[in-house]
């Protein structure tokens, strides 16, 4: 008889039978795979024909969720999207990614899993302020207590939420006592070390949710491995002026200075040279990833990456930007702000030049809390952040997005203009890139833009507008 058991993250298969992924291991005496082929063994052992005793799985008690969901009160019907994607996660073994838009329901769509699989169910998440968040509507929704796992709490309850960085830590442990798990901003997962949480889990039912599947480096191939892929996905386009509120996307061009613009090409150009030089081209975040390795052993090389830094934070931090971030704030002196930079140095400049609260990664938790609260009151108009906010703050009163200064990455894109558009009765978003002329910001922002676009466009259809987004230079 074949006996397969749970053991630290891995299934052990006592017996004269090797399954798929598995290895010998000489300590045991048996074949060892990691947990998270739990399903692909069961199905094998099966379909083989053979008979087996299954101790793997250790779930916590737990009540009836689907009836638990049906008695609160709270149940609320699916949109036409999320129903279409549960339907699509099920047909794949209730495995994959959804890939929504932010403000699009991703909670709900999850809450609705877990009552549906109604099976122990842990969520997983990046922050803090999105474990709180997930808790509180998971508590609403079962009219139950919602265990916690991290920020200091350690309380395993039929339905837990935890961080990646706990999950991470208790992954041993807790890979079989849950029947599901799912990962909110999925995108995360592919990282060095939180990619183990799911290797280490038995979890036969695996949800991801995110509004941005693919990551620049490339690792976002390993959802496939880890959860199971992109099951479906709705952009922000389709769901824009219906389900999110209609949008506007302005891009704003600003001249450096000619101070500023003569130190600009002096700084650059010592970056292009050494370039030119070796015989480096900067593709992808790899081939610059070369350049800051190479760096450390070659003076040169050191050099140029200094001056192509100090060059980026000339037109990051322009005077010119900030007089046109002035004439904006001036426009929408009504308005929900929320201003984006790449840096916190122009982070505490704005905020000391207009009075407005700033929120970074040194921002005490109370702090940013009652930043946010004030700002959904409306005591606060605007708020500055770095990149903190990119995700899993709820704040529908915000209509106007301002990106200051970013990189090329469409996920941060995406993610900062899911910042303004929760749906609210009458609103109307817009999104600001002030973008410094003859820069490198300019090549940054036509490469981000494409996270939001449908086709692509030629340069010169830039205030044409389709599917609910518009692009306008002014």
């Amino acid at each position: 008889m074949i006996k397969i058991s749970f053991k630290q993250g891995t299934i052990l298969i006592k017996g004269n039978v090797r399954v798929p992924n598995s290895v010998w291991d000489e300590r045991s005496e048996s074949f060892r795979a990691p947990a998270m082929y739990y399903k692909d063994i069961i199905n094998y052992l099966k379909d083989s024909g053979i008979d087996f005793e299954d101790s793997v799985l250790d779930l916590i008690p737990c009540p009836d969720l689907a009836a638990a969901y049906e008695a609160s009160g709270k149940k609320l019907k699916l949109r036409d999207y999320q129903a279409e994607a549960l339907i699509s996660w099920g047909e794949n073994e209730k495995r994959g990614v959804l890939v929504l838009p932010t403000g699009s329901g991703k909670t709900l769509t999850g809450i609705r899993a877990i009552a549906g699989c109604n099976t122990p169910a842990l969520v997983v998440v990046p922050t803090l302020d999105l474990l709180e968040q997930w808790k509180k509507e998971l508590e609403e929704a079962f009219s139950m207590e919602i265990g916690k796992l991290g920020g200091g709490d350690k309380k395993i309850l039929p339905v837990t939420v935890s961080t990646y960085d706990s999950a991470y830590i208790h992954a041993e442990t807790l890979g079989n006592r849950y029947g599901l798990i799912i990962f909110d901003e999925v995108h995360h997962l592919p990282a060095t070390g939180y990619r183990s949480i799911a290797e280490f889990s038995a979890s036969p039912c695996r949800l991801g949710l995110t509004a941005t599947y693919e990551r620049e480096d490339g690792l976002h191939t390993e959802l496939n491995r880890l959860v199971g892929g992109k099951v479906y996905e709705k952009k922000v386009s389709e769901l824009a002026g219906g389900h999110l509120a209609p949008y506007t996307i302005k891009r704003v061009s600003i001249a450096l200075t000619d101070e500023e613009q003569k130190e600009y090409e002096k700084k650059y150009s010592v970056f292009l040279d050494y370039l030119r030089k070796t015989g480096m081209i900067m593709r992808s975040p790899q081939d610059f990833q070369k350049l800051v390795m190479k760096s450390g052993r070659d003076p040169e090389a050191r050099k140029a990456l200094l001056a192509r830094n100090a060059a980026r934070d000339l037109a990051f931090n322009s005077d010119s930007k900030i007089e046109k971030l002035r004439e904006i704030l001036e426009q929408h002196r009504d308005d929900r702000i929320f201003i984006f930079t790449e840096h916190n140095r122009l982070v505490h400049r704005i905020s000391n030049s207009f009075f407005i609260p700033a929120i970074t990664y040194r921002t005490p938790s109370k702090e940013r809390s009652s930043i946010l609260e004030k700002f959904r009151e409306g005591r606060y108009r605007a708020v500055v952040t770095s990149k903190v906010l990119d995700e899993g703050i709820d704040v529908p009163e915000a209509n106007i997005g301002i990106i200051a200064s970013g990189t090329g990455s469409k996920r941060a894109y995406v993610q900062r203009l899911g910042r303004i558009l929760r749906k609210k009765e009458g609103k109307e978003a817009v999104l600001y890139e002030i973008i410094a002329e003859e820069t490198t910001e300019t090549g940054t922002a036509k490469r981000r833009k494409e996270a939001v676009s449908t086709r692509k466009k030629p340069d010169n259809a830039e205030a044409k507008s389709q599917e609910g987004v518009s692009r306008a230079d002014i």
